[in-house]
């Protein structure tokens, strides 16, 4: 299959109409009955994904062929009615295949332990289980297509590529061990970067139990100042080399470096995209590179209405809290919490979303109590006070002067990753 990488020089971005071309070049190299598309669900709509997903469907649909759409849940709510609407356009609803991670899915073996050794510096020492949907391994589909989109992340480093298969579509047991090992051997060694532990245990699954199926992958970088998508690069492919090419465009788009620690920063969470602390602590993991030892991170999270998002999650998160990695590591080690190990996502989940005493962190509410958020390990403030004097639709993008302080604000923490250049170049 030849590889389609375009880059646009505009500031825009790509025109629709580019990206078209692109899908339509890609897809011409097949001869296809039926095609499973996993894009990514509602809380990845500024990847651009839902527009090649409606582009692929339709264009593949009036050659007669039968697309089926499984979102990449991971461990997420199935898309609603109006998210599917907001993100994959026309596409009837009722084309939405559900993703259930606990009890949909078939091993395929096993990355071995001495592996993963190997890839944690000895950190983490237990083989990790393959597991994806039934529906990838199934022989009528001609072809997967796995749209997304390429941007900093606190588990594997870069987001997408194996990581949609694996725990977009995958299973408990990968998506569990590979939080862990990337909350055990440190985020701040592996966000922004294409080669991590977790990236590894990704390749090693691809390579070793997925060789004999083929996955079009359609990579987008893209940012949205003032919540409009600019997609600046589309990299389609089946092997590794799109990801690739498409991190370093990431690197340049995606990451921003301050010239020193942020000493208060205020980052908005749009309420239609993050209602729980479990999708709003981006706020935590994209800042925290940037954060000054002893500064404040205030969280404008109208839209949360909860911690986990699930039942089983959200009542680890309230029994454990966002209390550092130790303390973390300490609770998952004692006998007595079997939750806690069985849940190794949401253990992982704890420790990246905790500032480890470094510096404050303080959720404004409406839709849940200041007395919960201060349970989990937060300060809480009331959204509609803390908003009179951090107003998000006043703000710019970047650094503010309210009341002779100065602060730094973000629209979306979910686009991009905040460094402080003084503290990664020492």
């Amino acid at each position: 299959m030849k590889e389609i990488f375009t880059i646009s020089t505009s500031p825009e971005g790509l025109t629709k109409g580019e990206i078209t071309e692109i899908i339509r070049k890609s897809l011409d190299q097949y001869d296809l009955k039926k095609v499973l598309i996993i894009p990514p669900d509602f809380t990845r709509f500024h990847s651009g994904a839902g527009f090649i997903t409606n582009e692929c469907f339709h264009y593949l649909s009036e050659k007669g062929v039968e697309v089926d759409i499984m979102p990449a849940l991971g461990t997420h709510v199935p898309v609603t009615r109006e998210q599917w609407e907001g993100m994959f356009g026309d596409i009837p609803y009722e084309k939405m295949l559900v993703h259930d991670w606990r009890n949909d899915v078939v091993r395929l073996g096993e990355v071995p332990g001495e592996y993963v050794s190997e890839i944690t510096e000895g950190l983490w020492n237990e083989p990790v289980s393959v597991e994806v949907n039934k529906r990838l391994r199934d022989t009528s589909y001609d072809l997967i297509i796995s749209p997304g989109q390429v941007v900093p992340h606190e588990v594997v480093g870069m987001a997408n590529h194996g990581k949609n298969i694996f725990v977009g579509v995958g299973g408990s047991d990968m998506i569990n061990k590979s939080h862990m090992v990337g909350a055990v051997y440190g985020m701040e060694r592996m966000m922004g970067k294409e080669s991590t532990p977790v990236r590894k245990l990704f390749n090693y699954g691809l390579e070793h139990f997925m060789n004999d199926r083929p996955i079009l992958y359609f990579l987008t970088v893209t940012t949205a100042p003032g919540g409009v998508i600019h997609t600046h690069g589309v990299f389609a492919g089946e092997g590794y080399n799109c990801f690739k090419e498409a991190v370093k465009l990431a690197q340049e788009k995606n990451i921003d470096f301050t010239e020193t620690g942020i000493k208060k920063c205020i980052v908005y969470l749009d309420p239609s995209e993050f209602k729980s602390t479990w999708l709003g602590n981006k706020a935590v993991y994209r800042t925290r590179m940037a954060m000054a030892d002893g500064g404040e991170l205030i969280i404008l999270a109208p839209g949360v209405e909860r911690f986990g998002e699930d039942a089983t999650v959200d009542g680890l998160i309230r029994k454990y809290g966002y209390r550092g990695r130790l303390h973390t590591l300490e609770e998952f080690k004692k006998p007595e919490n079997d939750d806690l190990r069985e849940n190794m996502g949401a253990a992982a989940h704890l420790i990246h979303g905790s500032s480890d005493g470094r510096f404050e962190i303080t959720y404004a509410v409406k839709n849940i109590t200041e007395k919960e958020i201060r349970s989990v390990g937060f300060k809480s403030a009331s959204y509609d006070e803390m908003v009179k004097k951090y107003d998000p639709s006043k703000l710019k993008y970047g650094y503010n002067t309210v009341d002779g302080e100065e602060v730094y604000f973000i629209p979306n923490p979910a686009l991009g990753l905040w460094i402080n250049r003084e503290k990664f170049e020492g």
